[in-house]
């Protein structure tokens, strides 16, 4: 058993230190408004007013926050990560920019901690029943050694090799959710112009070739008009910025993708971006 630190304890990362305390460690947090981590505290959470005072009661310390800024923040200011007189192992689950993955990790090794970084996908749900895939870069042998703790809330766990090549696999994952989105919507669309039973439609096409996590978990959440968030669309949007920054930086287009966004970029011009990504088919219900 482990005394392990967990930074941002929002929708995903409230499921993952659940399954941590229920495997018999010592969990320590942190977040910015107390109130938010009222039931990991029930289940034996400590608490902790920084970053740095959950790091200094910690052997490993996880981060799961919202944008790059807050991932700079943890690690960098003051009362940060970085100032730890305890922990020196710090990985990263939240998805990134592969450069600033590069440049902790390379800051964190002059200063004599390791930094992985270790991204997920699954959202809520693979959250909650500890299915995660987990995209991992970083210290081989770190990693190895950690499997056993990621496999209390991750099922597909690969190491993908050097600092920021987790953050890069999370973006290939990424795109590919966001041309699937927009299939999945249109799909939903031609057949209620068709006349069909959704519901029906989805129990077909699930099963075949057309199937998908996105179809099968989120078309009947489309259906219903249920828009509550496993995954927010303003976090989504944040990783296809990055991914079309990394693509322009490779000197690649990606149509898809770009699409993607700007569809998504008009649902948060109209006040949506609290929602989950399947609110997406509000755009294409304005046809039906």
């Amino acid at each position: 058993m482990m005394n392990i630190g967990f930074i941002g304890t929002g929708v995903m990362g409230a499921s993952i230190c659940k399954h941590l305390l229920k495997a018999g460690h010592t969990l320590h947090i942190y977040t910015r408004t107390k109130s938010k981590a009222d039931e990991l505290i029930e289940l034996g959470a400590a608490w902790y007013a920084t970053p740095v005072e959950v790091a200094n009661q910690s052997e490993i310390v996880f981060t799961m926050v919202g944008y790059p800024k807050d991932v700079e923040q943890v690690y960098k200011e003051k009362n940060g990560l970085f100032e730890s007189a305890k922990a020196t192992t710090f990985i990263d689950l939240t998805t990134s920019t592969p450069q600033l993955a590069e440049e902790l990790a390379k800051v964190g090794e002059e200063k004599g901690f390791t930094v992985i970084d270790a991204p997920v996908s699954g959202g809520d749900i693979g959250a909650r029943d500890g299915v995660l895939s987990i995209m991992i870069g970083g210290d081989e042998k770190t990693v190895m050694d950690l499997l056993p703790v990621f496999e209390l809330f991750g099922k597909n766990i690969v190491y993908h090799g050097e600092p920021g090549a987790g953050q890069h696999t999370k973006m290939c994952n990424q795109i590919a959710i966001a041309s699937t989105m927009i299939a999945v919507c249109e799909s939903l669309s031609y057949g209620k112009k068709a006349g069909l039973n959704l519901s029906k439609v989805l129990e077909s096409i699930t099963q075949g070739a057309a199937g998908s996590w996105s179809l099968t978990n989120l078309g009947p959440k489309m259906i219903a008009e249920d828009y509550a968030p496993g995954f927010y669309i303003k976090h989504f949007v944040k990783d296809m910025g990055i991914a079309l920054d990394e693509a322009s930086r490779m000197n690649i287009d990606l149509p898809g993708l770009a699409r993607a966004k700007s569809i998504y970029d008009e649902l948060i011009e109209q006040g949506f971006e609290e929602e989950g990504t399947q609110a997406i088919i509000r755009y294409y219900k304005t046809q039906w």
